[in-house]
């Protein structure tokens, strides 16, 4: 049985209720709400991160920082020697997790400030981790997605694919990393050692805007209701858990969008990096960040 097939019957069988209809934009965005500017005046923003308390964390890559948007969206200073960090995910542990890529280090920060250093000297760019505290993270420069088990083990899980962004199903299950090049995004299902099989190009095609001849497609998140949202040159792309595309959420500015993820109070507000600025809208639905899976 294909993959595919497979992960439907699954996921239908566990809420039927969610998938047996369309899952169109109407169902998450709200009359009237629009993307609220946040921040402005940096040099490329990415990896946005959210904690328990919604408050969301975010990276000027090429201004080697990382701020915090309050829940108040004051915007502050969090690092201010980041390492060229792209990638960042909040941990069950409560830890933020970042991939400095300029260093070729995959650190976590620790409630006091230090970080600790838990992999060095292989490339990253985009990052996820487990409620176990496993650690994906993708490596677009040599086509692979790079693996750190809960006991420090490290090993590639996916070779020969131009990853980019990354990111789990909500009760983790199913792993998805763009392609960057290619108008689609590939699912993999996750065995209980951290490796992943029965890889399928699930998620597509993504729409590119005229004349574009690759989709660009980055960063990602899913709802608590498994929608999943890609952030590409056309748009943020929403897909529904049968790989269906329900529809794209026009970028806030004619610019890069880099990476999306929910955030603020309830988690029902969508976050999104867009070059130099950062933006927010409300929604009808909420974020599941898969630290919700575990405990502290």
């Amino acid at each position: 049985m294909r993959f595919a097939a497979t992960v439907l019957l699954a996921i239908c069988s566990a809420t039927p209720a969610v998938f047996a209809q369309d899952m169109p934009l109407s169902q998450v965005l709200i009359d009237g709400e629009d993307w609220e500017l946040i921040g402005e005046g940096y040099q490329f923003t990415e990896g946005p991160a959210v904690n328990r308390a919604g408050e969301v964390y975010f990276t000027d890559v090429r201004g080697n920082t990382i701020y915090r948007i309050g829940l108040d969206q004051q915007v502050s200073v969090f690092d201010d020697e980041a390492g060229g960090t792209s990638g960042m995910m909040f941990g069950a542990d409560d830890r933020l997790y970042a991939c400095r890529n300029r260093e070729k280090k995959i650190v976590a920060y620790n409630a006091d400030g230090s970080l600790d250093v838990l992999v060095e000297g292989i490339g990253c760019n985009d990052m996820l981790v487990t409620s176990d505290g496993g650690i994906y993270w993708t490596d677009p420069r040599t086509e692979k997605v790079w693996y750190r088990s809960p006991d420090g083990d490290v090993r590639a899980v996916i070779e020969g694919l131009r990853t980019n962004g990354i990111i789990l199903w909500p009760h983790e299950g199913t792993l998805v990393v763009t392609d960057h090049f290619e108008p689609r995004l590939w699912a993999y299902r996750v065995e209980a050692d951290g490796s992943l099989t029965h890889g399928e190009a699930y998620y597509a095609p993504l729409r590119m805007l005229p004349g574009a001849e690759i989709p660009r497609s980055d960063g990602m998140t899913v709802d608590r209701d498994g929608r999943l949202y890609v952030a590409t040159d056309a748009g943020l792309q929403s897909f529904d858990p049968t790989g269906r595309m329900g529809g794209v959420i026009h970028k806030p500015q004619q610019a890069f969008l880099s990476n999306v993820a929910f955030g603020g109070p309830e988690l029902s507000y969508l976050y999104v990096t867009c070059q130099d600025k950062v933006y927010r809208r409300k929604t009808k639905t909420a974020g599941h960040p898969v630290f919700l899976n575990g405990s502290k």
